[in-house]
């Protein structure tokens, strides 16, 4: 319904009375229903065909489609690439001009079209077929074109788009995305591919770090590494302490090994007992800390300090001999959260 303002402006509003939410609820439900009615088509032998086929591929997944399904398309190729199947988007209009290059004899062709009559990508077909190029075609028609052009056919049949026009493509984008989803997942198991697989083509994301990011890589060491010896008077170990920022500061044995750690916390507790400030260290912290090995992931190490309310971690390697420390801070700088 259109409203005209005082000023002449027009816009758009809302029938008196409209229930958004019934709608939304309504769309949701016919699309949970399209992915329901595509179940048979996993099933199918085309499915476990077209896993097996991009399997065998030497080369690249290509994935193609037009207007919204080169949206799914391109989804699709992004999901395979990074679950361990190289994959790529190449736009079926700028194909027919040249972009048909980025396509080798060894790669693997998976089209996208609903009705399957995608002008674009029929004009593609006799130069793949020329290239002696497996072609998967997913498509809502099995009569189609493109179902009969292909060497594998995926069917994304739905009975009706959530559009009330059934005009807009939503049930069809759907089941498209989710039959990709199917493919990439299904190959991502059959190959073993695991988090630390996934991490190493996401190494700039936070998923990266926290799969990849080690204790060596965020500790503090030398210099920058706050540490005293048993012996060193409370005081010169609150200099320490304070100078590096850490909020604590390591108590190591004359070898080097770790003793234990003063932190925050432990300098409250000697105030509130008027402890003289000249006091060695050793004697006002307990033996003994948590620690950590260098090579641990990060996140790991957030896990124990999460566990143990902690604040802070002293890094040590097999005898027990000083290597670095970190923070939360450290952590979170890190992007380890």
């Amino acid at each position: 319904m259109d409203i005209k303002t005082e000023d002449g402006k027009q816009f758009s509003a809302a029938k008196p009375g409209f229930d958004f939410s019934a709608t939304g609820l309504r769309v949701l439900n016919e699309e949970i229903g399209a992915l329901h009615a595509i179940e048979p088509y996993i099933r199918d032998k085309s499915f476990s065909t077209a896993c097996e086929a991009i399997l065998r591929v030497r080369g690249k997944v290509i994935v193609t489609g037009m207007g919204k399904s080169g949206h799914i398309a391109s989804k699709i190729a992004a999901t395979m690439a990074s679950t361990g199947t190289p994959a790529f988007f190449v736009h079926p209009g700028e194909a027919a001009h040249g972009d048909l290059g980025m396509i080798s004899r060894e790669d693997l062709v998976i089209a996208i079209s609903n009705s399957g009559e995608s002008s674009e990508i029929i004009t593609l077909i006799p130069v793949l077929r020329r290239l002696d190029i497996t072609l998967v075609c997913m498509t809502g028609n099995p009569s189609s074109t493109m179902a009969r052009e292909a060497d594998i056919h995926l069917c994304i049949h739905v009975a009706q788009e959530a559009c009330p026009l059934n005009l807009a493509p939503t049930s069809s984008t759907t089941t498209s995305l989710v039959m990709g989803d199917a493919l990439a997942i299904a190959l991502l198991e059959a190959k073993g591919f695991t988090a630390r697989d996934f991490a190493m083509s996401h190494p700039g994301g936070a998923l990266g770090r926290r799969l990849l990011l080690r204790n060596s890589k965020i500790m503090h060491t030398g210099k920058n590494l706050p540490v005293v010896t048993m012996n060193t008077p409370i005081k010169r170990a609150l200099v320490e302490m304070t100078s590096k920022g850490l909020g604590m500061v390591a108590v190591v044995r004359e070898d080097g090994t770790v003793y234990g750690l003063f932190t925050d916390g432990d300098l409250r507790r000697v105030l509130d007992r008027e402890i003289s400030i000249h006091t060695p260290i050793a004697e006002v912290i307990r033996e003994g800390c948590i620690t950590v090995p260098q090579d641990m992931l990060a996140a790991k190490s957030l896990e124990i300090m999460q566990s143990y309310r902690i604040n802070g971690l002293l890094v040590v390697d097999e005898g027990n001999k000083l290597l670095g420390a970190f923070n939360m801070h450290d952590l979170l700088a890190a992007g380890v959260f």
